[in-house]
């Protein structure tokens, strides 16, 4: 089921007030809900809620350079992945505690590895609190709670640390769903979601930088004002193609290309990217202004190699949505909070989107952009993409009119 979240807003209000918060991953097959407090304004009181009521791990989630001037030692390869969290080893207050498990020596802990300056000599180990990493870039970087946590104790002004401690149930299970609204009834709690955090970082923060521009010529629409960005939460580089003079007050025609090399460069058949993409510029030339964003997001959003193993499959006889699903992958991966990003950075807040895809309509609204008008970007079908387009009307809801393909 769905759970009821309050907007960042509220959420924010709440934790510079001391209070707690409940922070769900809604998005992960595990679906996990934690009790979150700033750290620097955790106190014994709170840390004795925490472990009465929540019941699990009481950690502390740092960022990776807190942790290297702490000097603590991280467990396993040390790196944060998709689907693995990284501890450090856990830590004491060195001065203060009797034996570290109490309330008050679990807060004081909490309180001294956060304190300005606090370094290896403040800290002893093996403790009581048990360190996680967030990874750098927060929630745009790595969807966990960790680094929900983190985002939202920068986001409330404060240092960038919090106490996270897992919701169990009575019978030590997860709670979930309904067990997790009522607990927030019970004690009158707000639920943050790592899903609409995401969204507010990227309708609030700028995010994309522009890194080099130039002009290119194609044989589909003439010239245009290439600008490259990247981000300050990957690695991966994104491509605008501007046509004419853009203004704020116009409704910009703007295509969200997602980069398909097998199609846009080799001409696969398997797919109509290429031939978007052809359309796409050719209709902004002809109108003489509007934007191609050309997005680092192969395959839907699973990469090339994995894009390369969901044609094997497709070769055995699933579909596109099929393969995708088989590897382990949702259907469509893609974000569409850098494009907005990159648009707004041009100065265009009104569009006329070239897709059949309405969750780009979606996705891009969601995060500030208004979408006035949708213009279909139709090609022609044949043999070798048909079921791949019939698949993406049935199964992902794209618009088509007509998918016969040429005899």
């Amino acid at each position: 089921m769905s759970i009821a979240t309050s907007p960042i807003d509220e959420i924010l209000a709440d934790l510079r007030l001391g209070k707690m918060v409940i922070l769900v991953d809604e998005e992960s097959d595990q679906g996990e809900a934690d009790l979150c407090q700033i750290a620097e304004l955790t106190t014994p009181d709170s840390i004795n809620f925490v472990a009465t009521h929540a019941r699990g791990l009481v950690c502390l989630a740092l960022t990776e350079e807190k942790i290297r001037e702490l000097g603590v030692p991280l467990l396993g390869n040390g790196r944060p992945s998709a689907n693995k969290r990284v501890f450090g080893a856990s830590i004491e207050a060195r001065r203060g505690v009797t034996t570290g498990i109490s309330a008050y020596d679990r807060a004081l802990t909490i309180r001294s590895a956060v304190k300005e300056g606090a370094g290896p000599e403040d800290l002893s180990l093996p403790g009581h609190i048990h360190p996680m990493v967030a990874h750098r870039g927060g929630v745009l970087a790595r969807s966990g709670l960790a680094e929900g946590a983190v985002d939202l104790a920068r986001l409330a002004g404060l240092k960038p640390a919090a106490v996270l401690c897992t919701i169990l149930r009575e019978d030590g299970g997860l709670a979930r769903g309904e067990d997790v609204e009522q607990f927030a009834r019970q004690h009158d709690l707000k639920i943050a979601s790592l899903a609409r955090l995401m969204t507010h970082r990227l309708r609030t923060e700028s995010l994309v930088h522009r890194v080099s521009e130039g002009d290119i010529t194609s044989p589909y629409g003439g010239k245009f004002h290439a600008i490259v960005y990247r981000t300050d939460v990957d690695k991966h580089e994104h491509l605008a193609l501007v046509k004419g003079k853009l203004s704020t007050r116009d409704v910009v025609t703007v295509r969200v290309h997602s980069q398909c090399l097998t199609g846009d460069v080799f001409g696969s058949e398997r797919c109509d990217c290429g031939e978007q993409l052809n359309k796409a510029m050719q209709l902004i030339a002809d109108e003489g202004q509007g934007v191609i964003i050309y997005m680092h997001q192969e395959g839907r959003g699973i990469g090339l190699a994995n894009k390369i193993r969901a044609y094997a499959l497709q070769d055995q006889g699933l579909d596109t949505v099929e393969a995708n699903l088989k590897l382990g992958f949702k259907e469509d991966l893609r974000d569409y909070g850098i494009a907005a990003q990159i648009l707004r950075d041009l100065r265009v807040s009104r569009v006329r989107l070239l897709t059949n895809n309405p969750q780009k309509i979606t996705g891009l609204e969601g995060y500030g952009i208004k979408v006035a008008e949708r213009q279909p970007i139709e090609t022609q079908p044949h043999a070798g993409n048909i079921h791949y387009l019939q698949a993406k009307k049935e199964k992902l809801g794209h618009l088509f009119t007509d998918l016969k393909p040429m005899l």
